[in-house]
């Protein structure tokens, strides 16, 4: 059976370097950082004291303000970024191809933020004080919901929950929807908005977080002194269409998506498998879906998330895939950038590849400074260089076990 081949027509992004894709990108490729001192919670009780948040955000520019109200930030932010991402792909969503326009956004975990809001209601107030909207403004499909509502996609309307998988599941997903012919177009990516007391809570009593005090430092994966991740938030939004399809209306080709691998760890449920066996084939999985080889590959986005396994795991997996083919590779973490957007990071750092292509710039790691020699790969450190190149790896791995990798090329007819 033939498959339809799947490009990249348009991009949207709120993250913590910006609220467009111009400032998300410029800010990526001078290396500069969206982490600083937690606002969203009171940093004095709480050991990790920084996060990496989104700045002057109003909904009311992207949706009416009654239906704002009814949304969770997380979805806020969703429908915000696939508004951007449609008009950047000069996509119209007429009656006659509604149909055929699919929806599949990703959340890890849904609207943190209304379930601290409304628990507190119900103990302080009793049940009669909780907002109807309690359960639609929560559950983590209705960012795919909301989006399909307010731009009228009336295709396939999906939701990948996969912890920190979620965003580049979502994308791959989509991926394959066009590619077997049951979409032409899809909305596809992850958002999340986990800054509230509870998730703060969590993550630090898990020690995932980082309690560097410092917001310039405390995000530095590869580094020997990482230890542990800044929590950030936003939304990245991609639109995926045929390439028929856009070549019938003209539409701007960014770059094109032709692998997808997902596999699982079976091993424990916040930790990697050892030596990142399950990443391992994740990438594998991907490059024999692309139908390329080790030597086809030059820059990898990866998962790099600044805590001790991930990062030493996922280089590990990574020689294991590339074996020598890995001293030539570009590997960097924009994560020491924007932070880690849990279920929006893979989306989000598949629009880093796509314009790191586009642009022939491959994006740093910033913050690096002591080598640790069980991270023994090119990281990109601390400036971006000037490449041009033709394939881009985005990994991105979740707790439950989740491995995510996707490959996108710079588009040849």
């Amino acid at each position: 059976m033939s498959k339809n081949r799947v490009v990249i027509t348009g991009m949207g992004a709120v993250t913590p370097l910006g609220n467009t894709i111009t400032q998300l990108w410029d800010n990526l490729k001078s290396g500069t950082s969206g982490i600083d001192f937690v606002t969203k919670v009171n940093k004095d009780e709480f050991p990790a004291k920084v996060a990496a948040e989104v700045k002057e955000f109003d909904p009311t520019e992207y949706m009416d303000k009654k239906d704002s109200k009814r949304m969770d930030l997380f979805t806020q932010y969703a429908v915000a970024a696939a508004r951007m991402a449609v008009e950047d792909a000069n996509l119209e969503i007429t009656d006659e191809i509604a149909n055929r326009v699919g929806v599949w956004i990703g959340s890890g975990i849904g609207g943190m933020a209304t379930y601290d809001e409304q628990f507190r209601k119900f103990v302080d107030k009793g049940y009669r004080r909780v907002s109807p909207f309690f359960v639609p403004m929560l559950i983590p499909d209705m960012a795919a919901g909301q989006v399909s509502i307010q731009l009228g996609a009336k295709g396939i309307n999906n939701c990948s929950v996969t912890a920190c998988s979620s965003g580049a599941n979502s994308i791959g997903d989509a991926f394959k929807v066009i590619e077997r012919g049951d979409a032409d177009y899809m909305i596809a990516g992850g958002a999340e908005a986990p800054l509230t007391n509870m998730a703060f809570a969590g993550f630090s009593t898990a020690k995932a977080l980082s309690f560097n005090e410092d917001p310039n430092t405390a995000s530095r994966p590869f580094d020997k002194n990482r230890d542990g991740f800044v929590m950030g938030e936003g939304a990245g939004i991609l639109i995926l269409e045929s390439l028929e399809s856009a070549q019938k209306r003209g539409a701007t080709i960014y770059a094109e998506i032709t692998g997808y691998g997902a596999t699982g760890d079976a091993y424990h449920i916040t930790s990697p498998a050892p030596g990142g066996e399950g990443a391992a084939r994740a990438i594998s999985q991907a490059m024999e879906d692309a139908d390329i080889q080790p030597e086809d590959v030059t820059y990898i986005n990866a998962h790099g998330t600044s805590t001790g396994l991930n990062d030493k795991f996922e280089t590990a997996a990574i020689n294991t895939v590339f074996k020598e083919h890995a001293e030539n590779l570009y590997v960097s973490s924009t994560k020491s950038m924007t932070g880690h957007l849990l279920g929006a990071g893979g989306a989000v750092e598949a629009i880093a590849c796509v314009k790191s292509l586009q642009d022939s710039i491959i994006p740093p790691t910033i913050n690096y400074e002591t080598p640790d020699e069980e991270c023994n790969l090119n990281y990109v450190p601390n400036e971006a260089i000037e490449k041009e190149y033709d394939v881009a790896l985005s990994n991105s791995f979740g707790f439950g076990g989740h491995n995510v990798t996707l490959v996108f090329k710079k588009y040849q007819q």
